[in-house]
């Protein structure tokens, strides 16, 4: 798998993604990855389908899906559900290793699609094993039940459920990340010795 090699644009050209990711990137530095078509360089194959690449922002997938009918209200309380786990359990999700989730409910002709944009830290497929793994430890639903042709058994059909989201994916064709390729992990270090800095500062004065 190749990706473009960065200059002094912060553009990669031709440098394999993995020497791209350990080797050469500068974290402090913007960089912008264009994506062919099918939503990768090279054709490899993973568990459920094709790898696709990580990209400056990390790995992540857009999907789309028709609504069934009636169901635009529950998904919405589906996210103010999620709003108060979070609140009340922080680390609910953190088993995704998630940087951002952003839904989206919009209207084509009379029917109403849903679009899940998630940007994470693990493979697609991993991700996918994780969220049905964390869903069915704590007994819930997910909010792809709501959506038309998603299968019943998501349970225990890992295959299915992946299948299900690889027909609904909409790969990108640029990604960009102002700090590129860090993790949410690393994120989080980085914020935690700020704030462990400031507190020493503080105490010094």
């Amino acid at each position: 798998m190749r990706s473009i090699a960065r200059g002094a644009t912060g553009i990669y050209r031709n440098v394999p993604q993995r020497e791209v990711e350990m080797d050469t990137h500068d974290v402090t530095q913007p960089a912008a990855m264009a994506i062919p078509k099918g939503g990768y360089f090279k054709q490899e194959k993973g568990r459920y389908g094709p790898v696709y690449p990580r990209t400056p922002a990390n790995y992540g997938f857009t999907i789309i899906a028709k609504i069934k009918p009636g169901r635009e209200e529950i998904i919405r309380q589906y996210g103010q559900t999620i709003e108060k786990t979070i609140g009340q359990l922080p680390d609910a999700l953190a088993t995704l290793k998630l940087h951002y989730l952003r839904w989206v409910l919009f209207d084509i002709g009379p029917d109403t699609y849903f679009m899940y944009q998630g940007i994470f830290d693990t493979d697609f497929d991993k991700y996918t094993e994780d969220a049905i793994a964390l869903f069915t430890k704590y007994g819930i639903n997910t909010v792809f039940e709501n959506l038309e042709g998603f299968p019943e058994d998501w349970k225990t059909n890992v295959p299915a459920f992946a299948k299900f989201m690889r027909e609904h994916q909409r790969p990108s064709f640029l990604e960009y990340g102002e700090y590129p390729y860090v993790s949410a992990d690393e994120i989080k270090k980085a914020l935690n010795l700020k704030r462990t800095f400031s507190e020493m500062l503080d105490q010094m004065q």
